[in-house]
């Protein structure tokens, strides 16, 4: 009973100190990026879009090096379901959200294009080295792309002033520099103490790796999305709430679903395709057809941030069905 308890306050602390890590991290790196003159935009959409994800692509590489893959997986669709599901559902219950940036509208049809990428790499029923490399590498494109977006935005995109007020202007390199590195080692240390305690939760109640991913790892590494998301959208930040969610859907299926093929080829379970990427495909779509603004500026209001939350409680409930009847 005694490894049950340290694995329960393992994951309690080491969710606590991934939400401390990421949020110090992300903060360091963009007052450095600030200070070497890097424009809010570029630094909003590559450098605070990867470090939302850092948590789940350390988790993902550290459940990979110990042998389970597919909690990195599970992690990976698990976390963007999250992130649409749970996170925009209940920010736009707390705060409806309007969403006026250019940029956002071209991101959604490269979200779709990259959710496409990762189903074809692994239809084959196989997640390896080649795979992870391809997904590695669409990272490297995604990243140059947003720097350009950063570059031509000649209109002052909305979500430039939202990200320059975020972003602190005047914050010492050394004081950065600090954060950067002490979250990095913090990241590290918690995902290590998370993925201890979730594999031993699973072998516990003889729970899958995927399913534990797919559900308690994936809302907490999510957690730093849902701070930022809900602040953002307090603020009238909309933008950024909905941007925050779809940049580190990207970056997970690119760099956090690359760790597992790269350190741990494998076959994913066949849950993963029959259940898991319908689910967010689905969600992606909807949340496209409620912020896309056909002729103007989309919305995303209680009602519709009902129906995110409870698509997710569903979700929740046919995972459960699944284990049980396992």
């Amino acid at each position: 009973m005694s490894i049950m308890l340290y694995s329960i306050l393992a994951m309690l602390f080491g969710f606590a100190l991934l939400v401390w890590g990421a949020d110090r991290f992300v903060l360091g790196a963009s007052a450095l990026a600030r200070n070497l003159g890097i424009s809010p935009l570029i630094i909003g959409l590559t450098i605070v879009g990867f470090g939302t994800s850092a948590p789940e692509l350390l988790v993902s590489a550290i459940a990979a090096w110990e042998g389970n893959p597919a909690m990195g997986i599970g992690n990976v669709l698990g976390s963007n379901i999250t992130n649409i599901g749970l996170i925009l559902g209940l920010t736009a219950l707390i705060a409806p959200m309007t969403v006026h940036s250019v940029t956002l509208k071209r991101e959604f049809p490269v979200l779709l294009l990259i959710m496409m990428l990762a189903l074809l790499l692994m239809l084959d029923g196989e997640l390896g080295q080649l795979d992870g490399g391809i997904l590695l590498a669409g990272t490297v494109l995604l990243m140059a792309w947003m720097v350009r977006l950063g570059l031509n935005d000649r209109n002052g995109d909305p979500m430039t002033s939202e990200f320059a007020e975020e972003i602190p202007a005047q914050f010492p390199t050394g004081k950065a520099v600090m954060w950067l590195v002490l979250g990095g080692i913090t990241l590290l240390l918690s995902s290590r103490m998370l993925v201890w305690g979730a594999i031993n939760i699973a072998e516990w109640f003889g729970v899958s790796d995927l399913i534990i991913g797919l559900t308690i790892i994936a809302i907490g590494t999510s957690l730093p999305e849902l701070a930022a998301s809900i602040v953002s959208a307090l603020k009238g930040e909309h933008d950024i709430a909905i941007g925050n969610v779809l940049g580190s859907n990207m970056f997970n299926l690119l760099a956090v679903l690359a760790m597992p093929g790269l350190i741990q080829p494998s076959s994913p379970p066949a849950d993963v395709l029959l259940r898991d990427f319908p689910v967010m495909f689905g969600l992606t779509i909807v949340l496209l057809a409620m912020s896309y603004g056909w002729r103007g500026a989309g919305h995303i209001n209680r009602i519709e941030g009902s129906i995110l939350l409870c698509a997710y409680l569903g979700y929740l409930g046919w995972l459960y069905h699944d284990s049980v009847t396992v």
